[in-house]
């Protein structure tokens, strides 16, 4: 099992369908596959042990990606938002290392005598134009694919090992090979360093999907390249959605005609946002995937089906799966346990833990974190309903310990989010001189609408329960959020303790 198995079917299966596409620039499967033979070659002169590529979504990621995989070294996208040193830290980590870097980009990096550092158009320009190796890749599953550096929300980042046979196993189980009409098109936007920017590539490969990319986010360039290159599939995450609804409402022009299905993930998604989202575009499917990057993408779903019955339906326990992660795939187990690793059942809150041939779960340098049964923990906090849907309530290190009380943060926001008055919300735990910790809200309101700190308090005190209202509540133009759409709780509650 390796990742090349997969371009090397498509490759052989309809080699002329184009694989890629970047501006002008286009690859059929069998340029793409030829390309990743030359790039490997070089990168096996290198002699290097990993092969990074720091740069927007180009040619050289997927280029890249595959020839890691027939070099045999594992492919490291790096986040070229990161300042110098960030960066420099991080290469670090992973030298003797072959390097494809944009220019500017690569300007920031300090001189390394173990960095091979190739520049971007000279990398592409080369695969396109090399022999092919004539070495053939391993097919040893146990080899590393892919590290990628986590966000680091809650420290330093941590660098995730995903190896060659848990990114097959999830594409395998997942998606059918050459299931993808000729006329199928995927638009790339999540930067590569996300897991949802490897497993785009991959799973649009194996189905024989031609691979649209956008080198920067914007709702604009998102839309116009949509319309321009006829984008049947695509990817985003929450706060994504929220500007291409926006943008399509100020133009006043709402038709994405060739639009046949939305995948999103990377955060909680607030209910209006997909609400209005499904209002806008019928003749859109759309799908909530949930996954880490640990797990090698997603592990849960709710599909265009569930999206449908719990927009359409009286009973309030179905309508809130709107609102939920959906199911596990079928390849996954999920549990939510307590501290002490019991167990728990349906509207009981506790952390998440998964089960599975895709799930990774391990680190270099600190090794596999599964426990002794093969499950992760996932550290996201939440609970099943009586179904077997899956509701999010956070990272399990955001509960809010009050007079020794655990809350949370989820289950506050999700009934704030509840009131017709509000499009956004954030709540964390703010020091408190009596209870230790106290929930304190950072709320974000429609246009046009305002509501008091009050109203918001008696609101949750109604719902919930006095201990679960925020003691403070602040208003916001908006959240802060991280490029891959992760809510940024620690800024938050910087914010409020200034």
């Amino acid at each position: 099992m390796n990742l090349m198995m997969l371009l090397e079917m498509a490759a052989s299966g309809f080699g002329d369908r184009p694989a890629l596409t970047n501006g002008s620039e286009v690859l059929t499967y069998s340029e793409l596959f030829g390309a990743a033979g030359a790039a490997a070659s070089e990168i096996t002169a290198s002699e290097s042990e990993y092969m990074a590529v720091l740069d927007v979504n180009s040619l050289a990621v997927p280029i890249g990606l595959f020839a890691s995989a027939w070099a045999g070294v594992p492919f490291a996208p790096l986040n070229y938002r990161l300042t110098g040193s960030e960066l420099d830290a991080l290469v670090a980590r992973v030298s003797p290392a072959y390097l494809v870097a944009e220019e500017e980009a690569a300007a920031r990096l300090s001189p390394r005598s173990d960095t091979t550092v190739v520049e971007r158009t000279d990398f592409v320009e080369r695969a396109r134009a090399g022999d092919t190796a004539e070495t053939s890749w391993s097919l040893d599953p146990e080899e590393v694919a892919i590290l990628l550096f986590t966000s680091g929300t809650t420290g330093a980042p941590k660098a995730a090992l995903l190896r060659h046979k848990h990114l097959v196993s999830y594409i395998l189980s997942s998606v059918e090979f050459g299931s993808a009409a000729e006329d199928d098109a995927a638009l790339v936007s999540v930067p590569p360093y996300h897991v949802a920017g490897a497993a785009s590539i991959a799973s649009s490969v194996y189905a024989g999907r031609r691979i649209v990319q956008l080198e920067n986010f914007s709702a604009e360039a998102w839309i116009e390249l949509a319309r321009s290159e006829r984008i049947t599939n695509a990817m985003v995450v929450p706060t994504m959605l929220v500007r291409i609804i926006d943008a399509l409402e100020s133009a006043g022009d709402i038709q994405l005609p060739h639009l046949r299905a939305v995948s999103y993930g990377g955060s909680k998604m607030p209910l209006a946002v997909i609400e209005k989202a499904m209002e806008l575009l019928p003749g859109t499917d759309f799908t909530n995937a949930y996954g880490l990057t640990e797990t090698s993408s997603t592990i849960t779903i709710l599909t265009p089906d569930d999206h449908r019955a719990a927009a359409e339906s009286d009973d309030p326990e179905v309508r809130q799966r709107l609102a939920s992660l959906g199911t596990p795939l079928p390849s996954v187990e999920l549990e939510i346990r307590d501290e002490a690793g019991k167990a728990l059942g349906p509207g009981e809150r506790g952390e998440i833990y998964v089960r599975g041939e895709q799930i990774a779960g391990e680190y270099l340098d600190q090794g596999s974190k599964l426990d002794a049964g093969g499950w992760f923990p996932t550290r996201d906090g939440g609970w099943l309903d009586s179904a077997g849907y899956l509701f999010l309530d956070g990272r399990i290190d955001d509960i809010i310990v009050r007079g020794g009380e655990n809350i949370s943060p989820g289950e506050i926001e999700d009934v704030i989010l509840e009131h017709d008055a509000v499009t956004d919300c954030a709540v964390v735990g703010v020091p408190d001189q009596q209870w230790g910790e106290s929930p304190a809200a950072v709320i974000v309101t429609r246009e046009g609408r305002s509501v008091s700190e009050e109203e918001i308090q008696r609101w949750v005190t109604d719902r919930l329960r006095s201990s679960r209202s925020p003691s403070r509540i602040e208003f916001r133009d908006e959240l802060p959020y991280s490029e891959t759409g992760k809510l940024l709780r620690r800024t938050v509650r910087a914010d409020l303790q200034e």
